[in-house]
């Protein structure tokens, strides 16, 4: 991944959520840790155009995401907090498709790129369930199946471990680290994280700190106490 932010700002209804910004992200999988509302999340969501800057200018693999918009989005895909709530469709075959409608496929070539992605995560077996049927770990891949369809280079995940036991937060952890896709990961869980190549620390909408796990972790736990 190639992500440029220059001179970046975000700002809400006069508050200043994104300080002035500049900061190259690149490599294959990259954490981003900080406090809520420390803006960890608005910085992500300018990735794919989620967020808008109120200044300054955002590039994904060329991309500038406010001139070249759907050239940006497309290059990557965003896995929500709440992935229950990013399947819209009733049966998660259905939702997989919805995906592909804008590039007009036949079919025969729909269907089979949807179980292509369901045999790739393993949960053919899920086509047909409606997301209520499914456990945390499920959703997870599930939402993974529906946005990575599309093809994106790049992978958001907004805290993909949350409020799973441990079972389902260990699969969701190696399913991280087999996708070939570039990964972004925001996440309160610094275990996860600490097995990432390189991380990030927002603080009151700035970089706090950028660097190894082990680094930028200890930094938090000094900044925030032990247990943070």
């Amino acid at each position: 991944m190639d992500i440029h932010f220059e001179k970046v700002e975000v700002r809400f209804e006069g508050r200043t959520v994104i300080h002035p910004l500049d900061l190259t992200i690149s490599g294959r999988r990259v954490g981003i840790i900080g406090l809520n509302g420390s803006g960890k999340t608005t910085l992500a969501r300018m990735i794919n155009g989620l967020v808008k800057p109120s200044s300054g200018r955002v590039t994904v693999n060329g991309f500038d995401t406010v001139t070249n918009e759907d050239e940006a989005r497309g290059q990557s895909g965003f896995i929500f907090q709440n992935p229950q709530n990013q399947i819209i469709l009733p049966l998660l075959r259905e939702d997989i498709a919805l995906g592909l409608k804008s590039r007009k496929l036949p079919k025969p070539e729909v269907t089979a790129a949807v179980d292509a992605i369901l045999d790739r995560f393993g949960i053919r077996h899920l086509g047909d369930r409606r997301a209520h049927e499914l456990s945390g770990g499920e959703l997870q891949l599930a939402a993974l199946a529906s946005v990575l369809v599309t093809e994106p280079k790049i992978l958001v995940m907004d805290e993909p471990t949350n409020q799973l036991d441990l079972k389902n937060r260990n699969l969701v952890e190696k399913t991280i680290h087999t996708l070939p896709e570039d990964v972004i990961v925001i996440s309160h869980d610094l275990d996860l994280v600490a097995g990432l190549d390189r991380v990030l620390l927002v603080h009151e909408g700035r970089i706090a700190a950028d660097g190894g796990p082990a680094e930028v972790i200890g930094e938090y736990r000094a900044m925030h106490g032990a247990t943070a």
